[in-house]
């Protein structure tokens, strides 16, 4: 096992990191920017370097800062958390090239899985469904074969950008007459936005959920899943509320597609934790994604399988052997995991400032995930989410229950968070029988009138 672990991350998962590895005996190195030298996992990490100014590109996204923190503290591996540089093949390459271990994918799964096309190709030949659509990415300039193939899939379809992520570089078209300037419109943003012009096409659906199944891969040839979350609580694509299991998912069809999952994982010979996203529609499965990773919302099936994914992930990069085998998992009670983000709550504008009274909620079954603290400055530099609250409990039922009373303990002053919208969502009757889409939330706020 290893001795010393850099966590090339901020905010909560740097914190969530550190706790998994002080308690595996593992010492952990923090790399912070000059805006986070205050933060909590600054503090309790055994070694601090600063890597740079506030800016991202300065700091997180600095690679030889990190690999020079590596460097003069000895550390042995390194682990990307989620967001800056966690699915970046180049990094995972220069910190192996460096003579590091990196907590993580092969650079080259990464790149297999980063790029949509060749990891929709790859699932499709593991025997993992995927949405229909163009065989590989469009031609870049070839109007009439995309108009064929847009008949051929059938109206409406949607155009992403191979490279793409985080809900950007994809549209939506419902007619022939707009086909090809949204293609060319996409492909412009595509070149820009992730430098690959390369898009593709897929098949629209009108109103899936989204299910994601965990999965653990090792170096020996073993693959397992740790069942489904839903994700579908979503605004422009970005996560707000998640939940495990999916609310009316037949667990037999848990099992034969996270089997799928698993056997893919060893076909492909992955290593490490990760996540395959897929669109579900009539008791359909779809994949549209890998993420090669660990999740944000990775504690709620942390909660009802008893696994620690962040531990495995560290296992699996040392070269032990899954901790368990398929046989072993056991799906227990549901959990709900709520992220909390300093935002307007009616705007969704972002609120940095200073925190000036926090208090954290407790009590059976919640968890609180978090690296602020009263007096805490939340920086305009970095994503919005301040932590995450999850809650479990034996039933559905009971941990709606749990979340609503620590939603109304937890209190955060000085700035704006979006509490009020998951105290919404959780007296909402859509929400509390569960199995709504991804355009739920959308359509609840009004955005999708046009």
């Amino acid at each position: 096992m290893f001795e010393k672990v850099l966590i090339a991350n901020r905010g909560e998962i740097a914190l969530r990191i550190q706790r998994a590895c002080r308690e595996m005996g593992i010492k952990t190195v923090a790399v912070y920017s000059e805006a986070d030298a205050e933060a909590k996992y600054v503090r309790l990490a055994d070694e601090s370097v600063c890597i740079g100014p506030a800016p991202s590109a300065k700091s997180y996204l600095h690679v030889p800062s990190i690999i020079a923190a590596a460097e003069v503290t000895d550390a042995e591996a390194i682990h990307p958390g989620y967001g800056f540089l966690s699915e970046n093949a180049g990094f995972a390459e220069r910190v192996e090239n460096s003579g590091f271990v990196f907590i993580g994918p092969r650079p080259e799964t990464i790149r297999l899985m980063g790029d949509k096309v060749s990891a929709k190709d790859a699932m499709k030949a593991s025997g993992v469904p995927v949405v229909p659509g163009s065989e590989g990415a469009l031609s870049e300039e070839d109007p009439d074969e995309w108009l064929r193939m847009a008949r051929d899939v059938g109206y409406p379809v949607i155009i992403k950008a191979a490279g793409g992520g985080g809900g950007r570089g994809m549209r939506v078209v419902h007619t022939e007459a707009h086909l090809v300037q949204s293609v060319q419109l996409t492909q412009g943003e595509a070149a820009s936005t992730f430098g690959n012009p390369m898009v593709y096409m897929e098949k629209f659906l009108g109103n899936p959920r989204h299910i994601e199944i965990q999965v653990l891969s090792d170096t020996h040839g073993n693959a397992i899943h740790l069942g489904e979350r839903d994700c579908s609580m979503q605004r422009r694509h970005q996560k707000v509320l998640e939940e495990a299991p999916a609310p009316g998912l037949d667990p037999k069809l848990r099992n034969k597609i996270g089997e799928r999952c698993a056997e893919a994982c060893r076909k492909i010979g992955y290593r490490g934790a990760g996540t395959f996203e897929f669109l579900y529609e009539d008791g359909e499965f779809f994949f549209i994604e890998m993420n090669t990773r660990v999740q944000v919302e990775h504690p709620v099936t942390e909660f009802i399988t008893g696994v620690d994914i962040v531990q495995e992930s560290i296992r699996i990069a040392a070269g032990l052997p899954l901790a368990n085998k398929q046989k072993d998992i056991q799906f227990r009670g549901h959990a709900i995991e709520c992220r909390i983000n300093a935002e307007d709550p009616a705007t969704f504008m972002p609120s940095p400032g200073r925190i000036s009274l926090y208090h954290a909620p407790g009590g059976p079954g919640v968890r609180v995930d978090s690296h602020v603290y009263q007096n805490y400055y939340v920086p305009s530099h970095y994503d919005s989410m301040i932590g995450k609250l999850i809650t479990y409990g034996a039933t559905r039922e009971q941990a709606i229950a749990r979340m609503r009373i620590a939603l109304s303990e937890m209190i955060v002053e000085g700035i704006k968070t979006n509490i009020p919208l998951h105290q919404d969502l959780l007296v909402d009757q859509v929400v509390l029988e569960g199995g709504f889409s991804i355009h739920y939330l959308e359509n609840k706020l009004g955005m999708n009138k046009h």
